[in-house]
């Protein structure tokens, strides 16, 4: 488990990257397919005929113990993660989307999209179960576990096919209300989790080893595909990214704008003159539904965990049995030789597991001619304690811009419930844009997020 868990630390610590995907730029006038990912409404607000995207990419992490400053001061990492008594949690979350096209007709407007999408999550980690099984180590020598926390550690990689329909309901001088739905087939790849709820416990300290006894707790393990054998590499998730087709998701949402758009340029033909408006608002309710994984090598049980002393095991668990593993299986395997475990449920070969479902909203107001003000805020819906849910981050952000047409420079800043305050910086030339949510903060403050984001799409007639 010691040799996952430095992969996973380099994994992050390579990528350095929050949890809201393209911040700054799903809310511009630009609009497009960027826009629809974030409300399928938007589309009806392309600003041409047709657009096509070429690529997209996106990398996020987020913790709520590393900052910048541990990394760039060569701190070590891990005594840094376990300290406090706060819970770790960490989200890493990757989203690349493939070719992709949007038409509109008229008060219509449809899309075509294509996304992989990968997730690692650690949630609610104790710190002195972290600290005696990775860092050998504890504050004294014996310290009790309570935590009624599903303490977890998840991998899931997927792929998505979306088909998007956007109608204006309303569309004068003056106002335009829009609605827009987007129906998603789900190609499941691979999955694992690892989940221990209610534990309690007695951690101790016997020469160099340490020990966990009278203990209990409920345990889920699960997984399909690649990341059976591991799930804190990058190799463990790109082995299989588009399985076969099981599952479907839908988006919902609705917009509404005040227009800017004068009599005098109702015949031009410039983008520059289209999607104008002095306010623009919307809101939607994202993910609703799962995918399933079926393969006859798929495993998923839950457990009853009780540890004793035993004539074995008089002092318990050893947890540097722990030390090396990096799969599911293997830490399976040690808690079930040592007679630890109580299967709870039958074992499954099917896995179902739920997408994280967010109510979405946002305001975008035009300040003077160029300059624009947008509020954005995402509130998950699900629980995420839940050993068969997929966890997401709630997050406000403001984002100021500068709309020049052609070109766009803005800077959000967001509240993440994870990482805390990250403020960024982005442009936008033409179809290629690049930017982060958290580099202005990276380079003038202690941040525990790091971002960046990077495509190229291109709009026409």
């Amino acid at each position: 488990m010691k040799k996952s868990f430095l992969l996973v630390l380099l994994f992050v610590s390579n990528l350095i990257i929050a949890q809201e995907h393209f911040a700054g730029l799903s809310t511009s006038a630009r609009g497009g397919m960027i826009a629809a990912d974030m409300n399928p409404a938007e589309l009806v607000n392309l600003n041409n005929r047709f657009e096509l995207n070429v690529y997209g990419f996106s990398m996020n992490v987020a913790n709520n113990k590393i900052g910048m400053s541990d990394i760039l001061s060569n701190s070590n990492l891990e005594d840094v993660l376990f300290q406090g008594n706060d819970p770790v949690t960490m989200k890493v979350s990757l989203e690349a989307f493939g070719p992709s096209f949007a038409i509109k007709v008229k008060r219509w407007a449809f899309g075509l999209s294509t996304k992989a999408s990968g997730r690692l999550d650690i949630s609610n980690v104790d710190v002195n179960l972290g600290k005696a099984l990775f860092n050998n180590t504890l504050n004294t020598n014996s310290v009790l576990l309570n935590s009624t926390d599903n303490q977890r550690v998840s991998g899931i990689v997927w792929g998505e096919v979306g088909l998007t329909a956007a109608t204006s309901v309303v569309d004068n001088k003056k106002n335009k209300l829009s609605v827009g739905a987007t129906f998603k087939i789900l190609f499941p790849g691979a999955y694992s989790n690892i989940g221990v709820q209610n534990t309690a416990g007695t951690i101790s300290q016997i020469g160099n080893n340490f020990y966990l006894n009278n203990a209990s707790g409920s345990l889920n393990i699960a997984y399909s595909g690649s990341l059976a054998n591991g799930f804190s590499t990058f190799s463990d998730y790109s082995k299989s990214v588009f399985g076969n087709i099981n599952g479907f998701v839908g988006d919902l949402g609705a917009n509404y704008q005040i227009k800017s758009f004068d009599d005098k340029d109702k015949d031009k033909k410039s983008s520059k003159y289209k999607n104008k408006y002095k306010l623009n608002a919307g809101f939607s309710i994202k993910n609703i539904g799962n995918m399933t994984f079926e393969d006859e090598n798929n495993y998923n049980t839950d457990y009853t965990l009780q540890i004793q002393s035993t004539p074995q095991n008089p002092n318990g668990l050893n947890l540097n049995q722990l030390g090396n593993i990096d799969n599911p299986k293997d830490i399976e395997t040690v808690l079930a030789t040592n007679g630890y475990l109580n299967i709870q449920s039958p074992i499954k070969k099917t896995i179902t597991v739920q997408l994280p479902t967010t109510f979405s909203a946002y305001l975008d107001v035009k300040l003077v001619p160029k300059v624009y003000i947008s509020g954005f805020i995402q509130q998950k819906l699900s629980n995420s304690q839940n050993n068969d849910q997929m966890s997401i981050a709630n997050i406000i952000t403001v984002t100021p811009r500068l709309n020049l047409g052609f070109f766009e420079i803005y800077s959000p800043w967001s509240k993440n419930e994870v990482s805390g305050t990250n403020g960024g910086l982005g442009f936008r030339l033409g179809g290629f844009y690049l930017g982060s949510s958290s580099i202005a903060t990276a380079l003038i403050n202690d941040t525990k997020q790091v971002d960046i984001y990077t495509g190229f799409r291109w709009a026409f007639l």
